[in-house]
């Protein structure tokens, strides 16, 4: 591996008990810049696109510049992006075959893939990496927050404010207090305004989170509000400012991030709810239609 002979960077070393690339990135992560910081945490949560993509499908993908993926490259002691590459294909063959003591499955489309195809291959491929990813404990704590909360304030701005309406109508069918957070709007200030203690504020966001969703999450937390961030970034400043984190896969062929893993870890939250006391749910709902 060629590396730069100005920088003052530690090498990234084999596998055996040294740092891989994802863990050095991880390690010096808060000594990059803002933009910096959005190539690295997507090359951290898809490195198998690093390991293959150009430098400029990347930076299209992490929503930013080549340029900024070049001099990412530089900042961890690389001479540009191909050096990084290298690291990131050696870090992608280490690791074992996902499921490789699974028996073969046919696959679903031919090699031959239309357009069409490769984005539900991708989202089939999402939903699988999401559940084998996904913690027990730490999903059984998000349903226990959700229970447990006297109100439930679900923030998100953007393509997210759908997943957090979405929400918001699943609990509200249980008859579970939700209220919203899209805009900074004077009604949704005064919504923050009532984070207390017994709030469980849950943060939606994907890549780098919206300046309002991470002042709601600082919010929550100075208030000592329970925290739950769903999020398709482990860097993602959201996920850091939350008690309890739930992490989807985004990957697409397409032109957007792919959200069918999200829906999927917010029906099975909201079912989840459901499940832990469905006789006296299934009245609520009931009810809730009748009105």
């Amino acid at each position: 591996m060629k590396r730069a002979t100005l920088t003052t960077a530690p090498s990234l070393e084999a596998p055996q008990g040294h740092q891989s690339l994802s863990s050095f990135i991880t390690a010096r992560f808060e000594e990059f810049s803002r933009s910096q910081k959005d190539v690295a945490q997507y090359i951290v949560d898809h490195l198998d696109e690093a390991a293959f993509h150009t430098a400029e499908e990347l930076a299209r993908r992490a929503n930013t510049s080549s340029s900024t993926v070049v001099r990412f490259s530089q900042a961890l002691g690389f001479e540009g992006f191909p050096e990084l590459q290298q690291a990131a294909r050696e870090e992608y063959r280490r690791r074992p075959p996902a499921g490789a003591a699974m028996p073969a499955v046919t696959p679903l489309f031919s090699l031959d893939q239309s357009e069409f195809e490769s984005a539900v291959g991708a989202d089939h491929v999402n939903v699988e990496d999401t559940a084998r990813k996904l913690s027990r404990p730490d999903v059984e704590a998000a349903i226990d927050a959700i229970v447990g909360a006297q109100r439930v304030l679900i923030a998100g701005t953007d393509q997210m404010a759908f997943f957090a309406s979405y929400l918001r109508h699943l609990l509200m069918l249980l008859d579970l207090q939700a209220e919203i957070v899209a805009s900074p709007s004077q009604e949704a200030l005064g919504r923050l305004s009532r984070i207390d203690e017994g709030t469980l504020v849950i943060g939606l966001s994907a890549g780098r989170p919206a300046p309002l969703i991470a002042r709601t999450m600082k919010l929550a937390r100075h208030r000592k509000a329970t925290t739950l961030a769903i999020t398709d970034a482990t860097l993602s400043e959201v996920a850091r400012l939350a008690r309890i984190r739930l992490y989807y896969s985004s990957n697409s062929p397409g032109y957007v991030r792919s959200h069918t893993a999200l829906l999927a870890v917010i029906q099975a939250l909201a079912y989840g709810v459901y499940a832990r006391d469905a006789p006296q749910y299934d009245t609520r709902i009931r009810a809730f239609r009748l009105k």
